[in-house]
């Protein structure tokens, strides 16, 4: 498994999930001005302020060359996982539904949160059980999941809700309580929550391991 992750000006977790890639395979950075994804079998879009966050989050990174292939590479089923502000890009661009809003307390706010996998069955949570609870770090100003509730009952039905603050842990004030959602095929996945800080049991867990290890078990 070959991870690429994308650096756009602004980010600032590329590095960490750069890391965290390697810790399941081989894994290089792409730059936000390519289009060359480099033969890689998965994306992450990371964490940051891409583009300074101007606009509003994720609302210029989106037109970078690179994600012009990383839309296409996602059509076509390629694995797309997309990090805090990678997830804010992937709803801008089309590829994720639904968008995230400013914290209800209107604050950038970081705590450590435990996140219930409520679909184990998609690329990126197949290396978790149903009902596991990870204990993930998160950090952000606008990560107040929305939908309009139609939406959000297609979303249930479908399975498209891979990830859920447990009790006590939806700080952002995300609807119903969902941290991380899939498009209808199950190959990419946006979440607030950073399991790339959350890799080696020195720094408190690693329980985000799981998901870069589900992608490297999805035969490329």
């Amino acid at each position: 498994m070959k991870f690429g992750i994308v650096r756009f000006p602004g980010s600032c977790d590329d590095v960490d999930a750069l890391s965290a890639a390697r810790r399941a395979g081989e894994a290089e950075l792409l730059w936000h001005g390519d289009r060359d994804l480099r033969g890689v079998d998965a994306v992450i879009v990371p964490g940051g302020f891409s583009y300074g966050d101007y606009l509003r989050a994720g609302a210029i990174a989106r037109f970078a060359p690179v994600m012009e292939e990383v839309e296409r590479f996602a059509r076509h089923g390629g694995l797309v996982l997309g990090i805090c502000n990678g997830f804010q890009v992937l709803c801008e661009l089309g590829l994720l539904p639904g968008a995230l809003l400013p914290n209800t307390n209107l604050r950038f706010t970081f705590r450590q949160v435990s996140v219930e996998v409520v679909n184990a069955r998609t690329a990126w949570t197949g290396a978790a059980e149903q009902g596991d609870v990870l204990s993930i770090p998160a950090k952000h100003m606008s990560g107040r999941y929305w939908a309009p509730d139609p939406v959000l009952d297609e979303l249930e039905a479908d399975g498209q809700v891979a990830l859920r603050y447990a009790p006590g842990s939806n700080f952002n004030g995300s609807s119903r309580d969902i941290a991380g959602v899939t498009n209808h095929a199950g190959n990419v996945l946006g979440l607030m929550p950073h399991p790339e800080h959350a890799v080696e049991p020195l720094t408190g867990s690693a329980d985000g391991l799981k998901l870069f290890l589900s992608a490297a078990r999805v035969p490329a």
